[in-house]
């Protein structure tokens, strides 16, 4: 019998980008890394740029609120 109810934004627990099974962090690790947006998003082409972005935006302004 299953447990919970799935999730399509989530993947093991991870928020992942809609539509992919990319967890979001990924993104971070990459950037974190040295990686370009560019190189992220032709390393997973199943990201949108507008997907990115709008994750690095979310991300900007929750460091504004905090």
């Amino acid at each position: 019998m299953p447990r919970g109810r799935a999730h399509p934004d989530r993947v093991s627990g991870a928020w992942v980008f809609r539509g992919t099974r990319v967890p979001v962090a990924a993104l971070f690790e990459n950037l974190g890394s040295g990686a370009r947006l560019e190189e992220f998003l032709d390393w997973f082409p199943g990201v949108s740029r507008e997907q990115a972005e709008a994750v690095l935006e979310h991300a900007a302004r929750s460091l504004l609120v905090a």
